[in-house]
């Protein structure tokens, strides 16, 4: 195992690293955090442009047919620097139509996303707020040739400017994981109506009510009752996902605290000089390796076909963790300037917050992991 980036990835990780650095500075971040829409369509397109939408889309759909693990170097960069808006849930919606998705799906949206022509995101989680089938209980009932929807998703990351919502429904009552089902659901669709949720990352989770909607029944992802290893799927490649962009906003926070520590000066000395503070800081620099290497051996062995899901459960409820005790301390280490809005750890520190929860919590991949070394 080999987790050394490729030359096209050290490309790819510096030529994200350079035109986030220009295109997304923290002033955008804020204004994007207070805005209606929470992204900016102009740097979607731009983002387009350089081919991101389309990293791991396959060639045959107007994409670039990147691995995952090429995708993980992305987003570790966008992690780094803090981009607001829709690409993570278009990204890991994009997931299951590359997985399960029927010919007619993929020619229908894949060189769309390509081309950053529409976002995509996932309804999942419900009022109970557990990754588990037995939680799914917004109903699709057949009705000729198509299916009525009704019930409530909650959490559904950028549902307000979303073109169309993978929707995880319930269509059996029986066994719970043997009822479920996946609909691509166009958002303009007659009886959902969405509602941004206040978060503590101003990161625009809405709340999804279905009203007696309509879906054709070839809009099924997948096959009727027998969705949710495709959730299981999307879950365990969104965990990674999330883990390798915390990594890079865990390492600015890092950067920013020991550069701090450089120029603060106490007792006429910089505060780096001591020894406490060092201790502290190598044990944050510590931690952030370690969950490096976890991260980047799920997303190696994800993309190379390898069974994972007890590695990217290791990798997420260790970087949560990482990426909460990090910022906690990035902010004590500045001070008092670090509780003010107009500073920059405050941003990473909110957004570890929402990391935690995204694609499961500590516990809920505690629980996993638990279960893969024999315990459950």
């Amino acid at each position: 195992m080999d987790l050394r980036f490729t030359e096209e990835q050290e490309i790819l990780k510096q030529s994200a690293r350079d035109f986030l650095a220009t295109e997304c500075p923290k002033t955008l971040v804020r204004e994007l955090e207070r805005s209606e829409k929470g992204h900016s369509p102009e740097l979607w397109q731009k983002m387009a442009g350089l081919g991101w939408m389309g990293l791991i889309v396959p060639e045959e759909y107007d994409g670039i047919g990147y691995t995952f693990q090429d995708l993980t170097v992305l987003l570790e960069e966008m992690g780094r620097n803090i981009l607001p808006g829709p690409f993570l849930a278009t990204v890991t919606s994009t997931f299951p139509i590359l997985e399960a998705g029927s010919e007619e799906q993929k020619k229908d949206l894949l060189p769309k996303i390509a081309q950053g022509e529409i976002i995509l995101t996932t309804a999942l989680l419900e009022e109970d707020g557990v990754f588990d089938a037995a939680s799914i209980r917004v109903n699709a009932a057949p009705k000729g040739d198509d299916f009525v929807i009704n019930g409530t998703k909650l959490f559904v990351d950028m549902a307000h400017v979303a073109d169309h919502i993978i929707c995880v429904t319930r269509t059996n009552e029986g066994a719970p994981e043997k009822g479920i089902t996946l609909f691509i659901i166009d958002a303009s669709t007659p009886g959902i109506s969405c509602e941004v949720m206040p978060t503590t990352a101003n990161d625009k989770l809405c709340e999804v009510r279905f009203e007696n909607v309509t879906v054709p029944r070839k809009n099924i992802l997948g096959k009727l009752d027998e969705g949710w290893p495709i959730v299981e799927n999307l879950l365990r490649k969104g965990a990674i996902s999330r883990c390798v962009e915390s990594i890079g906003a865990i390492q600015t926070c890092i950067d920013m605290t020991v550069a701090y520590a450089k120029e603060r000066v106490q007792y006429d000395r910089p505060i780096g000089a001591f020894q406490a503070l060092q201790h502290k800081m190598a044990d944050m620099w510590t931690a952030m390796e370690t969950g490096r290497y976890l991260a980047y051996e799920a997303a190696w062995m994800e993309s190379s076909g390898l069974p994972c899901a007890k590695e990217a459960s290791m990798a997420k409820a260790y970087v949560n963790e990482v990426y909460r005790d990090v910022s906690k301390w990035a902010i004590r280490l500045h001070g008092a300037i670090a509780t003010s809005d107009d500073h920059d750890i405050p941003l990473f520190y909110r957004r570890s917050k929402a990391a935690d929860t995204a694609f499961g919590s500590t516990d809920f991949h505690r629980e996993i992991v638990a279960q893969k070394i024999g315990l459950g």
